[in-house]
């Protein structure tokens, strides 16, 4: 069995848990081993029903599209390996065969194949690598994103006069070799500390966090909300609601329709930058984020202004659900064209969110806490208070437009009340 596609741009993956062993009979379908990829967990199903014959590939081990991870004997003797297409050699002559090939490759350089993966070429620009420097360890040479990884954790970038040094001396006296730059400085385990491997959905996370925060300028604005009604009306209905609808309707899901009702009026806010353009996306698709203990997954609510507060409830408890079950796929975490954070889930009140590139914004929801309020008639009153906290892309958008926004998405909130449907 090889590594499968789990994605569109998805070109590697790394094995993170066996759930076989030699010896153990699986059917087809069956998962058989954990996977992550730069874009989401999955579990790899068996293409066969047989017996697993061998783990080749170890977990931790990053392995490309394509590349085999096990080989399994399937019904009536046979392997996985002979169920393939390849051309058949015949008995007499495969050990000489085989014997001249592994000789070839020992004697003939590493060839790099010039056609790289778009998460390696990725990569490459935001270290500045120049990849025609880079010795490739994967398959005819080509150059994977561990290669490029083992280059940035070094910090000695490949450069054009090293590669002239080393495979054209030259008789003249040559200038002075200029020192290669400085490792990154290490730190060092004390007696005691616990070193936690970095996963590769947090090497996604930091990857994307950084390139948001280097790429694009960041401005925050923030506005306080009054959801008293909202509160009230919610309260009022949501044990009928779980007794006839099976989920709980939370206060989030009544956030997110007002952001996408806004998002309709301003969709200005729903823009991305592509360098010499900014690209105002036509669907309104909401990305929401869903924590687990160790990573941070964004799926998306796709045409988010075409569903009810109902509709779109069932959605963040499906996919908070599947995030947490590791059954998310990667297609539901693509489209987003904007994000609502809710923060308030673990208490916090104010927060300044890193926007989810290429996303122009980000929208925190804080938490709704009660606060003694000056009212309008000049009395003081107890009310249910929010704080929604954005982050802009100030390339691709101003301060007027996001107040403009964050006041209508006000307005629609402090106007719920028993008047509103969820339906």
């Amino acid at each position: 069995m090889t590594m499968p596609q789990l994605g569109e741009s998805v070109t590697e993956g790394t094995i993170e848990k066996w759930l076989v062993q030699p010896g153990d009979t699986v059917n087809k379908y069956d998962p058989i081993a954990e996977v992550n990829t730069d874009k989401v967990n999955a579990e790899v199903p068996s293409s066969y029903t047989g017996v697993i014959k061998e783990l080749i590939a170890n977990e931790g081990d990053t392995l490309e599209v394509g590349e085999v991870i096990c080989s399994i004997e399937v019904e009536g003797g046979g392997s996985a390996e002979e169920t393939s297409t390849q051309p058949e050699e015949k008995p007499s002559d495969a050990p000489e065969q085989k014997k001249s090939a592994a000789e070839n490759r020992k004697s003939e350089p590493k060839k790099s194949n010039t056609r790289y993966s778009p998460a390696v070429m990725k990569m490459s620009q935001e270290h500045g690598i120049d990849l025609s420097l880079v010795e490739g360890s994967g398959k005819e040479g080509r150059i994977t994103r561990k290669d490029l990884q083992k280059i940035i954790d070094s910090g000695e970038m490949p450069t054009a006069k090293d590669q002239v040094q080393e495979s054209a001396p030259v008789a003249t006296k040559a200038e002075p070799a200029t020192k290669p730059s400085a490792p990154a400085q290490s730190i060092q385990s004390a007696p005691g500390d616990i070193e936690i491997p970095v996963t590769g959905v947090r090497k996604a996370i930091a990857s994307n966090m950084l390139k948001s925060k280097h790429e694009a300028p960041h401005a925050w604005t923030m506005m306080e909300v009054d959801v008293t009604n909202l509160v009230h009306y919610r309260d009022s209905i949501k044990g009928d609601f779980k007794q006839k609808e099976g989920f709980n309707i939370t206060y989030f899901a009544f956030f997110v329709k007002a952001v996408a009702q806004a998002l309709k009026e301003f969709p200005q806010m729903n823009s991305m930058w592509a360098g010499d353009k900014i690209i105002q996306k036509k669907d309104i698709n909401i990305s929401i984020a869903v924590a687990t203990d160790d990573a941070l997954f964004v799926p998306v609510i796709k045409h988010a202004d075409e569903k009810t507060i109902k509709g779109i409830g069932r959605e963040i408890n499906e996919l908070a659900g599947k995030v947490r079950a590791g059954k998310l796929k990667s297609e539901e975490m693509q489209g987003g064209t904007f994000t609502v954070n809710n923060t308030g889930s673990f208490g916090s009140v104010q927060s300044m969110g890193i926007i989810n590139h290429p996303q122009a914004a980000i929208l925190q929801v804080e938490s709704i806490v009660k606060r003694p309020v000056v009212m309008n008639n000049g009395m003081i009153a107890v009310r249910d208070m929010v704080n929604l906290c954005l982050s802009l892309d100030h390339r691709v958008l101003d301060g007027l437009v996001c107040g403009r926004f964050l006041q209508r998405v006000k307005e629609i909130l402090e106007n719920t009340s028993e008047n509103t449907s969820v339906y």
